[in-house]
């Protein structure tokens, strides 16, 4: 079966919203199933990225940066899979209270680096998490999902 990786760094509950609603895509019920793994992103591993067909990412911008999480989840997988998941479909949420740019950048730098395909809209909240914004998680990762299947 198709696998997405959910890899997570989710200390506030606007991040849990977020991660709630990006489940909650890829369990839409008019998608083909798929292999859903949620892993925090000081336990994801090399492993689970050798398994995985497409991959979601979540981290609240800290400082203008990703987490250290999401940054050591990165360190952890970077060289033992780097050429084995080119290609692969990536989406990314974040969540914080001002500037995301930075958080942004590092990951488009670190993505190309691995060779992964941005498979949707960056999903940005800034302070609250509204509806509008769950949707937009929503879509996040039925996309994803509907990627991993094809």
């Amino acid at each position: 079966m198709p696998r997405v990786l959910v890899v997570h760094h989710t200390p506030s509950p606007g991040m849990q919203q977020m991660l709630e609603a990006v489940l909650a895509g890829t369990r839409d019920p008019e998608l083909d199933p798929v292999d859903v793994v949620v892993r925090s992103a000081l336990r994801a591993t090399a492993s689970d990225v050798f398994e995985a067909d497409a991959f979601l990412l979540g981290s609240p911008v800290n400082i203008g940066y990703i987490s250290g999480a999401l940054k050591h989840f990165f360190d952890q997988v970077y060289y033992p899979t780097l050429l084995d998941r080119r290609g692969a479909p990536f989406g990314l949420w974040l969540h914080g209270s001002s500037d995301a740019t930075g958080a942004v950048r590092a990951v488009d730098a670190i993505t190309t680096g691995l060779g992964w395909q941005r498979a949707h809209e960056d999903v940005i909240a800034l302070g609250t998490v509204d509806v509008a914004i769950e949707d937009r998680c929503h879509s996040l990762g039925a996309t994803l999902a509907a990627l991993a299947a094809t």
